[in-house]
């Protein structure tokens, strides 16, 4: 489990066969084999430990549903510890889609990011709702509407203060890179157990039964 606030940046580099070295840019704290590391987050397991980085593997899956395979510069933080403050939101580290970065626009001293997301992801994100954009924990500001039909991408806008926006890859984007994506994990569980089985079908009978008509 992750908070979404990125405690340093790093390297990222192909290793033998499936497996990457991260080198962060400053220290993770104490890591042993076996440990969880959001790198980008996306939850990687510390397959080996080398002087000043870690060794992770990477399964085509995680290549397939992540920007890992095409990442050099990445955002780290060690999983959460018991009794630390969770100054984010619940971050699993299991990403839900790739979406990617539509426009920036300095706002004072902050910065409006718009990205692009599968229409997928919809039911999962509210205005003023959470959401992990490359790992890092971020509120949504505003949501466009237009175009949600599944398989039609749809946009949310975040606004990023200086201190995330530099201490991230948030200032690194480029206009069109892909970015991973995480919604609220506490969303997806309310979504589904207000699904389809567990929604009554609305009728007279239902209105008058519980006192509508």
């Amino acid at each position: 489990m992750f908070t979404g606030l990125v405690h340093t940046t790093g390297s990222l580099r192909p290793w033998q066969g499936d497996q990457v070295l991260i080198i962060p840019d400053q220290d993770l704290g104490e890591l042993a084999l076996g440990d969880s590391v959001a790198v980008d987050g996306v939850c990687l397991t510390v397959a080996g430990l080398m002087e000043g980085g870690f060794l992770a593997d990477l399964s085509p899956e995680t290549r397939r549903r992540s920007t890992l395979g095409c990442r050099r510069r990445v955002n780290l933080e060690p999983s959460l510890r018991v009794g630390e403050k969770l100054g984010g939101h619940f971050v699993t580290g299991h990403i839900d889609g790739v979406g990617e970065l539509l426009g920036r626009e300095a706002t004072g001293s902050a910065w409006e990011l718009r990205f692009g997301i599968p229409a997928a992801l919809w039911p999962y994100v509210v205005p003023k709702g959470s959401i992990a954009i490359n790992g890092v924990s971020l509120t949504i500001a505003n949501l466009q509407e237009m175009g949600q039909e599944m398989g039609q991408e749809i946009s949310l806008t975040v606004a990023v203060i200086p201190h995330t926006y530099h201490q991230t890859t948030l200032a690194d984007l480029a206009i069109g890179d892909p970015v991973n994506l995480e919604a609220d994990i506490l969303g997806k569980y309310v979504h589904k157990l207000l699904g389809s089985r567990f929604q009554p079908e609305v009728s007279l009978a239902f209105l008058q039964e519980h006192g509508y008509l």
